[in-house]
């Protein structure tokens, strides 16, 4: 013969206060001066509830344990988060295929590059400084340049002891 066994459901309350299963015949029943019912638990929960303490702030109670971290870890799982994918743009004034092609080369050619970009910037300075100075010999110079640490005490009074 197959028996099934039945199970009993017992319609249980949770306590305002402490958030602890209240049993059918237990707890106390609150009501409030607004009309709102409260089950409590306890003649404990009562008390602490009647002197509007906090059930976050006391150790035994669902609402700290919820606060702090305590509850079960097998009943909430922790939410993955996707990784950021790093995505290239385009930059003002080069373009996503010259950046690829500059990142793509190999280590000889890019330190070529390099070493012939140096040597374009050198040769430019070296014009424009020659520029400088041709410019500079063509007006009169105004003498010979001061010493620059010659007037350094001449200002300071000679102090008397």
């Amino acid at each position: 013969p197959h028996f099934t066994v039945a199970k009993m459901v017992v319609k249980t309350e949770r306590c305002a206060f402490s958030e602890f299963l209240v049993f059918p015949g237990h707890g106390m029943k609150y009501i409030r001066k607004d009309g709102q019912p409260l089950i409590l638990g306890s003649s404990k929960s009562k008390s602490l509830y009647m002197q509007r303490l906090k059930p976050s702030k006391l150790q035994w109670t669902q609402g700290w344990r919820r606060l702090n971290k305590k509850a079960l870890v097998d009943t909430i799982s922790k939410k993955r988060t996707r990784k950021n994918t790093k995505v290239q743009r385009a930059i003002v004034g080069v373009s996503l295929d010259e950046i690829k092609k500059i990142r793509n080369q190999k280590p000889q050619e890019k330190s070529a590059a390099r070493a012939a970009a140096l040597k374009e910037v050198k040769e430019r300075n070296k014009k424009a400084a020659a520029a400088k100075k041709a410019s500079a010999k063509g007006p009169a110079s105004k003498g010979p340049a001061k010493q620059k640490g010659s007037t350094k005490g001449a200002n300071q009074k000679s102090v008397g002891r």
